[in-house]
């Protein structure tokens, strides 16, 4: 797949999950340093992957997020970026954001690796949505080819309250 970064072409590693796909597993790190597996996560699940939460756009995304998870019953959203978890407890609490869970993949990048999400030239995730049902099934899946554009919230909302 082919991505943008303000329309300069970016690498992808990896392969790409996709929707049919059963989630890899993958070790990211919470915000008080502990690991965080796919096996800790249960229920409908939505991983976000984002560049850095001090980006206007995922701030937006995430904020979003964070209002819209009213929207959901019996589901848990992560978001995942390199961002170091101390930078993401300390944007949680100055963005008042409490119904999104923040993981942070800085140390073996093996969300990244799992997921196809990481971008060779920047060292950062890309934008990426996933949708995970309680079996842990793919049922939604999306890269934005241009990682400064939002995701389709509407979609992934619709996929995680169907799951």
């Amino acid at each position: 797949m082919k991505i943008t970064f303000q329309g300069n072409p970016l690498t992808l590693e990896g392969s790409q999950t996709k929707q049919g796909d059963m989630m890899p597993d993958f070790t990211v790190s919470k915000n008080d340093l502990s690991p965080l597996t796919l096996a800790d996560t249960g229920g409908v699940r939505i991983f976000l992957a984002v560049p850095s939460l001090d980006t206007a756009v995922c701030d937006m995304e995430i904020r979003e997020f964070n209002q819209r998870a009213a929207e959901l019953s019996n589901v848990t959203i992560y978001t995942i970026s390199m961002d170091l978890p101390f930078a993401q407890a300390r944007w949680c609490g100055a963005a008042g954001v409490s119904s999104v869970v923040t993981a942070s993949d800085y140390k073996d990048r093996a969300f990244a690796c799992a997921t196809g999400t990481f971008i060779k030239e920047l060292g950062l995730l890309t934008r990426a949505a996933f949708v995970v049902d309680a079996s842990g099934k793919v049922v939604y899946a999306e890269y934005l080819e241009e990682i400064t554009e939002q995701p389709n919230y509407d979609a992934i909302l619709t996929a995680a309250k169907a799951a």
